[in-house]
């Protein structure tokens, strides 16, 4: 019996092709589940080109619906094509091949969606919008390499490795300790970005001045004397409270800040 065996060229071929199309023919049928297929199709040509049915099979396998967040979630095909592999070779059962794809795209979707989508890039947005201040181009340039230049290789290694690793890279990976780890270290990273960049681009000038006689006084200069950034600090420190206490949307939050401004505007404070 034939080993069959994919070169290092072949499993590259497929984290590329995962790279530029896992969203592509998104569908509310299948999701991802064209794109898997076609990152799946040309290694699986490559171990089952000599049996037709075998073939059928594993591209209709990999046609069913499957939904990830595409930047962790790269080390499930990866996983996914190892099995394979072991399968052309009648190591594995094509039971543990669906099951593991099933089992690994939720809890990566959430991983994924709560660490890149929801932690990482918020803050390179964050200090992107700060560079953007009066119109400078220098943010958006930003984001885009440090983006393109910290996801891709991250989305390719983890491809690799999943493939390399097959089903022990679900043991790493899921491991609490270092979800935990990665979690903290981004939090910490991305309350210290957003507390910058809301004291330097939140901006709630007090414009009323107290004024008895001859003299006046400006209550923002007195608030800058205690801290330039009072204002905006207890702004932002107000908007996550009723977010995160009172369960306040976006919309509603963005309403009632302009409904606050607009009163303190006709009130002549701000």
């Amino acid at each position: 019996m034939t080993n069959k065996r994919l070169d290092r060229k072949d499993v590259k071929r497929a984290a590329w092709t995962w790279m530029f199309f896992h969203h592509c023919a998104q569908n509310y049928e299948r999701m991802q589940g064209l794109a898997f297929c076609h990152t799946m199709s040309k290694a699986l040509e490559k171990l089952y080109g000599d049996d037709e049915e075998e073939l059928k099979s594993a591209l209709t396998r990999h046609m069913q619906f499957f939904n990830t967040e595409p930047q962790l979630g790269s080390i499930i095909p990866g996983i996914t094509l190892a099995l394979e592999e072991g399968r052309a070779n009648h190591e594995v059962d094509t039971n543990l091949i669906l099951s593991t794809k099933n089992a690994l795209m939720g809890p990566f979707a959430g991983i994924g969606d709560s660490l890149v989508m929801g932690t990482y890039s918020p803050i390179l947005l964050s200090i992107a919008i700060g560079l953007s201040q009066d119109g400078s181009p220098v943010g958006a340039i930003f984001f885009i390499i440090a983006w393109l230049g910290t996801v891709v290789p991250m989305k390719y290694f983890l491809f690799m490795k999943g493939y390399d690793l097959g089903i022990d890279a679900v043991k790493i990976m899921m491991n609490d300790r270092v979800k935990n780890m990665i979690t903290t270290a981004l939090t910490i990273v991305g309350l210290v970005v957003i507390g910058g960049v809301a004291s330097t681009t939140v901006a709630a000038p007090i414009k009323f001045v107290f004024t008895a006689g001859e003299m006046s006084v400006s209550i923002q200069d007195i608030l800058n004397k205690i801290m330039p950034t009072l204002v905006p600090m207890l702004l932002t420190l107000g908007c996550w409270w009723l977010a995160d206490k009172r369960k306040w949307s976006g919309n509603k939050l963005i309403l009632g800040i302009l409904g606050l401004a607009a009163v303190l505007v006709i009130l002549g404070i701000m």
